[in-house]
This record gives structure tokens, sequence and C-alpha cells, in this order.
């Protein structure tokens, strides 16, 4: 469980990086910005991290089912920490709130 647990946590922040840059930076430059501007390029094409969040996500559902499964999670646990990695920012504290709940369900990852 110790590997899964390190893999979520990179998962987690790689995922949470991109959303974060995706929504807060690409997105609003993309369609906000004037018409033309180096600004709007900027977002058009930045916007390549939609992409690659995509499938980072994918990866980040696989990785977290299986730890849900591994640490015998409720239902409303996993799909809340599944469904972090949609809405911007959240999986920052949802991946905090899965490391304090392992470490105190499964002493023997406290150094993970």
């Amino acid at each position: 469980m110790k590997n899964l647990l390190t893999a979520y946590r990179a998962l987690a922040m790689v995922v949470g990086v991109l959303l974060a840059f995706g929504a807060l930076v690409a997105f609003p430059l993309k369609y906000f910005a004037a018409e033309g501007s180096s600004a709007q390029e900027f977002g058009e094409q930045a916007s390549i991290v939609w992409l690659v969040h995509g499938w980072v996500f994918i990866v980040y559902v696989v990785v977290s089912f299986l730890l849900s499964r591994r640490a015998g999670w409720t239902l409303g646990f996993t799909a809340t920490v599944l469904v972090a990695g949609l809405i911007p920012l959240l999986i920052f504290w949802v991946e905090r709130q899965v490391v304090r709940r392992l470490r105190s369900e499964h002493p023997e990852l406290a150094s993970a």
C-alpha cells in the first residue's frame, strides 16, 4: 500500500497543478483576454494543458480506486477522492485528508 500512497500523492499534485493552471490561467486568458492579444494567444497555446490533465487524471482515478479498495474506504469517501481531480484546488485539501486518514488507520505508512 505504501507504493500506492506514493503514486497517489504524486498524481494528486500533478493533477491539481494542471487543473489549477488550466482553470485559473489558460481558460481565462483564452476566453476573456482581448481578441488577438498576446495574452489570448498564450491562453490558446496553454490550452494543451487540458489534454495532459485528462490523461493524467485517468491514471489518478485508477490509482485512487486501487488505493480505496486496499484501504477499505467508504463509497462516499472514495467518490470524494475521485471527483476532487475535477474541481480546481479541492484536490490539494483532499490529498491531505487521504494522507491523514491512511496514516491514522495504517501506522506503518507514517513514513510515506
